[in-house]
């Protein structure tokens, strides 16, 4: 009986030993989850602050696409022309009034115009003579700028407290990029003199 006794511990053996090295099916799974749950989670992390930089950077960033060369440039082009107009310490800021604007307004009904004058309150740091000569020699620019942007407003467009001063920070802007590119800007406001829609 002994030996029954053996056999059957000998033969039980196998399948105990066999049990005991087999772990439960869940248990792999919840050890491979453990393992790949993280790197999911920094791969989501690495993709959503890629898109928030690329984001920010096209929120603040600058639009234009400029080579370094052509950069350089531009720099010395406004430096140069900033060097020239600059003025003493003491002055004060000065203006400058644009020729009156006349444009159709892009109604397709019926015939409406703007009739614009347009004062430019000018840096303190830009001396008044050599200012206005500099301004002078860029006023047919500025003026085709303005008669094609003015063009390209509805009525609705252009009235309205909102508008007009939507109107003056785009005018303000667009002139100081013209007159002062990658410089320092020279123009301080933009006033209109008169703004009549007829």
């Amino acid at each position: 009986m002994a030996e029954e006794e053996k056999k059957a511990e000998q033969a039980s053996a196998p399948e105990v030993k066999a049990a005991a090295d087999a772990k439960p099916a869940g248990d792999e799974k919840k050890s491979a989850g453990g393992g790949i749950l993280p790197w999911i989670i920094m791969g989501v992390i690495v993709v959503v602050s890629a898109g928030a930089g690329i984001g920010l950077a096209k929120l603040f960033g600058g639009t234009k696409k400029v080579s370094h060369e052509a950069a350089g440039a531009e720099k010395k082009t406004a430096e140069v022309k900033a060097g020239d107009i600059a003025a003493g310490a003491n002055q004060k800021s000065w203006y400058y009034d644009l020729d009156p604007v006349i444009a159709n307004l892009n109604e397709p009904s019926a015939t409406r115009y703007v009739r614009v004058t347009i004062t430019f309150e000018m840096s303190e740091k830009i001396a008044t003579d050599k200012g206005k000569a500099f301004v002078d020699g860029r006023k047919p620019e500025l003026t085709n700028w303005l008669n094609i942007y003015l063009a390209s407003q509805a009525v609705e467009d252009i009235r309205g407290d909102k508008n007009l001063r939507r109107i003056q920070s785009q005018i303000l802007n667009a002139f100081n990029e013209k007159l002062f590119p990658g410089g320092q800007p020279g123009i301080k406001q933009i006033l209109f003199k008169e703004f009549a829609v007829q």
